[in-house]
Protein backbone atom coordinates (compact mmCIF):
# COMPACT_ATOMS: atom_id res chain seq x y z
CA UNK A 1 0.00 0.00 0.00
CA UNK A 2 1.29 3.19 -0.78
CA UNK A 3 1.13 6.22 0.90
CA UNK A 4 -0.27 9.39 -0.75
CA UNK A 5 1.34 12.77 -0.25
CA UNK A 6 -1.02 15.63 -0.60
CA UNK A 7 1.06 17.88 0.13
CA UNK A 8 23.08 22.76 25.74
CA UNK A 9 20.76 25.72 26.19
CA UNK A 10 18.52 27.15 24.15
CA UNK A 11 15.54 25.74 25.75
CA UNK A 12 16.40 27.60 28.88
CA UNK A 13 15.92 31.20 27.40
CA UNK A 14 12.56 29.46 25.28
CA UNK A 15 11.31 28.31 28.46
CA UNK A 16 10.46 31.84 29.90
CA UNK A 17 8.20 32.98 27.42
CA UNK A 18 -8.15 11.94 21.68
CA UNK A 19 -6.33 9.95 23.42
CA UNK A 20 -6.27 9.54 19.49
CA UNK A 21 -9.84 10.41 19.04
CA UNK A 22 -9.38 9.39 23.27
CA UNK A 23 -8.64 5.58 23.00
CA UNK A 24 -11.37 5.51 25.56
CA UNK A 25 -12.87 2.15 24.44
CA UNK A 26 -13.25 -0.87 26.07
CA UNK A 27 -11.55 -2.67 23.56
CA UNK A 28 -7.78 -2.68 22.97
CA UNK A 29 -7.69 -1.57 19.16
CA UNK A 30 -4.65 -0.14 18.42
CA UNK A 31 -2.06 -3.18 19.81
CA UNK A 32 0.27 -0.49 21.66
CA UNK A 33 -1.63 2.46 22.50
CA UNK A 34 -5.13 1.31 24.13
CA UNK A 35 -5.77 0.89 28.02
CA UNK A 36 -6.69 -2.04 29.66
CA UNK A 37 -8.69 0.32 32.60
CA UNK A 38 -10.40 3.21 30.98
CA UNK A 39 -12.19 5.30 33.24
CA UNK A 40 -10.23 8.72 34.20
CA UNK A 41 -10.53 8.09 37.88
CA UNK A 42 -9.19 4.24 37.98
CA UNK A 43 -6.36 5.33 35.67
CA UNK A 44 -2.97 5.48 37.90
CA UNK A 45 -0.31 8.34 37.72
CA UNK A 46 2.60 5.79 37.42
CA UNK A 47 5.55 8.09 37.57
CA UNK A 48 7.75 5.46 37.53
CA UNK A 49 7.12 2.45 35.12
CA UNK A 50 8.57 -0.97 34.03
CA UNK A 51 11.72 -1.03 32.25
CA UNK A 52 11.71 -2.32 28.48
CA UNK A 53 14.73 -3.84 27.10
CA UNK A 54 15.46 -3.27 23.72
CA UNK A 55 18.48 -2.53 21.14
CA UNK A 56 19.82 0.39 22.08
CA UNK A 57 17.58 0.98 25.45
CA UNK A 58 17.80 2.26 28.71
CA UNK A 59 15.62 3.11 31.55
CA UNK A 60 16.12 6.25 33.95
CA UNK A 61 14.34 8.45 36.10
CA UNK A 62 15.44 11.98 36.83
CA UNK A 63 13.57 14.40 40.17
CA UNK A 64 10.89 16.16 39.46
CA UNK A 65 10.16 19.47 41.15
CA UNK A 66 6.58 19.91 39.64
CA UNK A 67 5.68 16.54 40.70
CA UNK A 68 7.79 15.67 43.53
CA UNK A 69 8.80 12.47 42.81
CA UNK A 70 11.12 10.46 40.76
CA UNK A 71 9.76 10.20 36.86
CA UNK A 72 10.90 7.61 34.57
CA UNK A 73 11.44 7.42 30.81
CA UNK A 74 13.32 5.42 27.78
CA UNK A 75 15.92 6.54 25.69
CA UNK A 76 17.27 4.77 23.04
CA UNK A 77 21.06 5.88 21.80
CA UNK A 78 22.69 4.25 18.37
CA UNK A 79 25.66 2.10 18.38
CA UNK A 80 27.45 5.62 16.28
CA UNK A 81 26.72 7.67 20.09
CA UNK A 82 29.43 4.90 21.26
CA UNK A 83 31.72 5.15 18.42
CA UNK A 84 32.17 8.95 18.29
CA UNK A 85 32.71 10.34 21.02
CA UNK A 86 32.95 14.21 19.85
CA UNK A 87 29.56 13.95 18.07
CA UNK A 88 26.33 15.64 18.75
CA UNK A 89 23.32 13.57 17.96
CA UNK A 90 19.36 15.10 16.95
CA UNK A 91 16.79 13.70 19.64
CA UNK A 92 13.49 12.68 18.66
CA UNK A 93 10.74 12.97 21.45
CA UNK A 94 8.57 10.28 21.31
CA UNK A 95 4.49 10.94 22.91
CA UNK A 96 2.76 7.32 22.86
CA UNK A 97 -1.35 7.22 22.94
CA UNK A 98 -3.24 6.37 25.85
CA UNK A 99 -2.40 3.05 27.87
CA UNK A 100 1.16 4.08 28.86
CA UNK A 101 2.96 2.91 25.43
CA UNK A 102 5.20 0.27 26.61
CA UNK A 103 4.36 -2.47 24.60
CA UNK A 104 5.50 -0.52 21.84
CA UNK A 105 9.13 0.77 22.83
CA UNK A 106 11.17 -2.17 22.11
CA UNK A 107 9.51 -2.35 18.54
CA UNK A 108 9.88 1.19 18.15
CA UNK A 109 13.82 1.49 18.86
CA UNK A 110 14.51 -1.81 16.97
CA UNK A 111 12.77 -0.05 13.86
CA UNK A 112 14.78 2.99 13.88
CA UNK A 113 18.11 1.03 14.42
CA UNK A 114 17.73 -1.21 11.45
CA UNK A 115 16.86 1.94 9.99
CA UNK A 116 19.97 3.80 10.94
CA UNK A 117 22.55 0.57 10.13
CA UNK A 118 20.56 0.32 6.65
CA UNK A 119 21.63 3.93 5.65
CA UNK A 120 17.95 5.23 5.70
CA UNK A 121 18.29 7.75 8.47
CA UNK A 122 21.05 9.65 10.40
CA UNK A 123 21.65 8.55 13.58
CA UNK A 124 19.94 10.22 16.49
CA UNK A 125 18.17 9.34 20.19
CA UNK A 126 14.84 8.92 20.76
CA UNK A 127 13.58 9.68 23.97
CA UNK A 128 10.32 7.87 25.21
CA UNK A 129 8.22 10.09 27.30
CA UNK A 130 6.31 9.04 30.35
CA UNK A 131 3.24 10.26 29.28
CA UNK A 132 0.95 8.19 31.86
CA UNK A 133 -2.00 6.29 30.75
CA UNK A 134 -4.44 8.88 30.30
CA UNK A 135 -2.31 12.13 30.48
CA UNK A 136 -2.96 14.23 27.97
CA UNK A 137 0.73 16.11 27.86
CA UNK A 138 -0.89 18.81 29.25
CA UNK A 139 -0.45 20.53 33.12
CA UNK A 140 -3.80 19.10 34.71
CA UNK A 141 -6.69 21.78 35.61
CA UNK A 142 -6.48 19.78 39.41
CA UNK A 143 -2.78 19.88 39.84
CA UNK A 144 -2.44 16.14 39.89
CA UNK A 145 -0.49 15.52 36.94
CA UNK A 146 1.82 18.53 35.65
CA UNK A 147 2.79 16.63 32.95
CA UNK A 148 3.59 19.19 30.71
CA UNK A 149 5.54 21.42 32.95
CA UNK A 150 7.37 17.92 33.75
CA UNK A 151 8.60 17.43 29.87
CA UNK A 152 9.25 20.80 28.48
CA UNK A 153 11.00 22.40 32.13
CA UNK A 154 12.81 19.29 33.32
CA UNK A 155 12.87 16.60 30.95
CA UNK A 156 14.45 18.56 28.15
CA UNK A 157 16.77 20.10 30.26
CA UNK A 158 17.73 16.69 31.65
CA UNK A 159 18.40 14.99 28.19
CA UNK A 160 20.41 17.89 26.91
CA UNK A 161 22.88 17.83 30.38
CA UNK A 162 23.47 14.59 30.41
CA UNK A 163 23.45 13.20 26.50
CA UNK A 164 25.10 14.65 23.61
CA UNK A 165 22.58 16.68 21.75
CA UNK A 166 22.17 19.05 19.29
CA UNK A 167 20.41 21.05 21.82
CA UNK A 168 18.75 23.68 19.44
CA UNK A 169 15.40 23.62 18.19
CA UNK A 170 16.94 22.52 15.17
CA UNK A 171 17.90 19.21 16.62
CA UNK A 172 14.46 18.36 18.30
CA UNK A 173 11.96 16.61 16.24
CA UNK A 174 8.51 15.78 18.33
CA UNK A 175 6.18 12.57 16.86
CA UNK A 176 3.78 10.99 18.42
CA UNK A 177 0.86 8.68 17.78
CA UNK A 178 -3.14 9.11 18.82
CA UNK A 179 -2.80 10.94 22.39
CA UNK A 180 0.09 11.43 21.44
CA UNK A 181 -0.27 13.26 17.69
CA UNK A 182 -2.54 15.57 20.36
CA UNK A 183 0.29 16.26 22.73
CA UNK A 184 2.85 16.22 19.63
CA UNK A 185 0.61 19.18 17.95
CA UNK A 186 -0.12 21.35 20.94
CA UNK A 187 3.78 21.18 22.85
CA UNK A 188 4.98 21.85 19.45
CA UNK A 189 2.97 24.36 18.16
CA UNK A 190 2.93 25.94 21.79
CA UNK A 191 6.93 25.85 22.02
CA UNK A 192 8.14 26.63 18.59
CA UNK A 193 11.40 27.98 19.59
CA UNK A 194 12.22 24.76 21.19
CA UNK A 195 11.51 22.08 18.39
CA UNK A 196 11.00 22.69 15.01
CA UNK A 197 10.26 19.43 13.48
CA UNK A 198 6.65 18.13 14.62
CA UNK A 199 4.81 14.92 13.35
CA UNK A 200 1.23 14.30 14.24
CA UNK A 201 0.09 10.77 13.66
CA UNK A 202 -3.46 9.64 14.25
CA UNK A 203 -3.56 12.28 16.23
CA UNK A 204 -6.79 13.41 18.72
CA UNK A 205 -8.59 14.51 20.54
CA UNK A 206 -8.38 17.23 17.29
CA UNK A 207 -12.04 18.37 17.72
CA UNK A 208 -13.18 21.54 18.63
CA UNK A 209 -14.96 20.48 22.22
CA UNK A 210 -14.31 17.35 24.12
CA UNK A 211 -17.87 16.37 25.01
CA UNK A 212 -17.96 13.27 22.34
CA UNK A 213 -15.54 11.18 20.59
CA UNK A 214 -15.91 8.43 18.32
CA UNK A 215 -13.86 6.00 20.71
CA UNK A 216 -15.49 6.71 23.99
CA UNK A 217 -19.09 7.34 25.44
CA UNK A 218 -20.18 11.10 26.83
CA UNK A 219 -19.53 10.04 29.87
CA UNK A 220 -15.93 8.84 29.55
CA UNK A 221 -15.44 12.51 27.88
CA UNK A 222 -17.16 13.89 30.40
CA UNK A 223 -14.76 12.39 32.83
CA UNK A 224 -11.44 13.29 31.39
CA UNK A 225 -12.99 16.62 30.71
CA UNK A 226 -13.20 17.26 34.04
CA UNK A 227 -10.00 15.60 35.97
CA UNK A 228 -7.80 16.85 33.14
CA UNK A 229 -9.35 20.22 31.92
CA UNK A 230 -11.02 21.46 35.23
CA UNK A 231 -14.28 21.07 33.54
CA UNK A 232 -14.20 23.84 31.21
CA UNK A 233 -14.75 23.75 27.79
CA UNK A 234 -12.78 26.79 26.90
CA UNK A 235 -10.05 25.74 28.67
CA UNK A 236 -10.07 22.40 26.50
CA UNK A 237 -9.90 24.76 23.81
CA UNK A 238 -7.42 26.91 24.66
CA UNK A 239 -4.67 24.18 25.68
CA UNK A 240 -5.35 22.22 21.91
CA UNK A 241 -3.20 22.88 18.60
CA UNK A 242 -5.94 25.15 17.20
CA UNK A 243 -5.15 27.60 19.56
CA UNK A 244 -1.88 27.59 19.36
CA UNK A 245 -1.57 27.25 15.50
CA UNK A 246 -3.32 30.63 15.40
CA UNK A 247 -0.73 32.05 18.52
CA UNK A 248 2.34 31.44 16.72
CA UNK A 249 1.44 30.90 12.93
CA UNK A 250 3.74 33.41 12.32
CA UNK A 251 6.53 31.33 13.82
CA UNK A 252 5.34 28.15 12.10
CA UNK A 253 4.63 29.35 8.97
CA UNK A 254 8.34 31.00 8.43
CA UNK A 255 10.45 27.93 9.86
CA UNK A 256 8.74 24.80 11.06
CA UNK A 257 8.82 21.58 9.92
CA UNK A 258 6.01 19.82 9.86
CA UNK A 259 3.77 16.63 8.93
CA UNK A 260 0.35 15.26 9.44
CA UNK A 261 -0.30 11.38 8.89
CA UNK A 262 -3.64 9.92 8.79
CA UNK A 263 -5.34 6.57 7.84
CA UNK A 264 -8.19 7.29 5.65
CA UNK A 265 -10.25 4.37 7.46
CA UNK A 266 -9.34 5.95 11.00
CA UNK A 267 -11.83 7.82 12.88
CA UNK A 268 -10.32 10.81 13.58
CA UNK A 269 -10.07 11.72 9.85
CA UNK A 270 -12.18 14.69 9.82
CA UNK A 271 -10.86 15.76 12.90
CA UNK A 272 -7.68 16.08 11.22
CA UNK A 273 -8.90 17.03 8.27
CA UNK A 274 -10.35 20.45 9.80
CA UNK A 275 -6.86 20.55 11.60
CA UNK A 276 -5.05 20.92 7.86
CA UNK A 277 -7.41 23.32 5.99
CA UNK A 278 -6.81 25.67 9.20
CA UNK A 279 -3.32 25.14 8.86
CA UNK A 280 -3.74 25.97 5.34
CA UNK A 281 -5.73 28.90 5.69
CA UNK A 282 -3.00 30.06 8.56
CA UNK A 283 -0.22 29.69 5.47
CA UNK A 284 1.50 27.03 7.49
CA UNK A 285 3.30 24.49 4.98
CA UNK A 286 3.15 20.83 6.20
CA UNK A 287 3.15 17.62 4.87
CA UNK A 288 -0.45 16.19 4.29
CA UNK A 289 -0.14 12.63 4.07
CA UNK A 290 -3.44 10.18 3.90
CA UNK A 291 -3.14 6.38 4.01
CA UNK A 292 -5.47 4.28 2.04
CA UNK A 293 -7.10 1.72 3.72
CA UNK A 294 -5.64 2.36 7.24
CA UNK A 295 -7.68 2.57 10.30
CA UNK A 296 -5.99 3.99 13.98
CA UNK A 297 -3.13 1.33 14.24
CA UNK A 298 0.25 2.79 14.77
CA UNK A 299 1.85 -0.18 13.81
CA UNK A 300 -0.12 -0.30 10.48
CA UNK A 301 0.19 3.63 9.73
CA UNK A 302 4.46 2.93 10.24
CA UNK A 303 4.20 -0.14 7.65
CA UNK A 304 2.10 1.85 5.21
CA UNK A 305 5.01 4.65 5.59
CA UNK A 306 7.73 2.37 4.91
CA UNK A 307 10.88 4.85 3.78
CA UNK A 308 8.58 8.52 3.54
CA UNK A 309 8.20 8.15 7.26
CA UNK A 310 12.11 7.72 7.52
CA UNK A 311 12.93 10.70 4.87
CA UNK A 312 10.67 13.05 7.07
CA UNK A 313 13.30 12.41 9.63
CA UNK A 314 16.48 12.10 7.57
CA UNK A 315 14.94 15.96 6.44
CA UNK A 316 14.87 17.27 10.11
CA UNK A 317 18.46 16.19 10.93
CA UNK A 318 19.76 17.26 7.62
CA UNK A 319 18.22 20.57 8.77
CA UNK A 320 19.78 19.95 12.10
CA UNK A 321 23.58 19.45 11.05
CA UNK A 322 23.51 22.52 8.85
Amino acid sequence: MTPKSMNRREHLLALGAYTSSLTLCRTAHAKFTSPSALSVQASSLQWVTPEVRGQGLSFHTFPSKAVGTEVSFHIYVPSAYTNVEARRFPVVYWLHGSGGGLNGIARLSNRADRAILAGKVPAHLIVFVNGLSLGMYVDWANGKAPLETIIIRELLPHIDTNWRTIATRDGRLLDGFSMGGYGAARLGFRYPKLFRHVSIMGAGPMQESLDSTPRASGKNAEDLLNEVYGGDQAHFKRLSPHHYAEQNSAVLSQSSHLRLVIGDQDETFENNDRFHAQLLRLGIPHDWIILPGIGHNPMHVLRALGDQHWDFYRKAFDLAAA
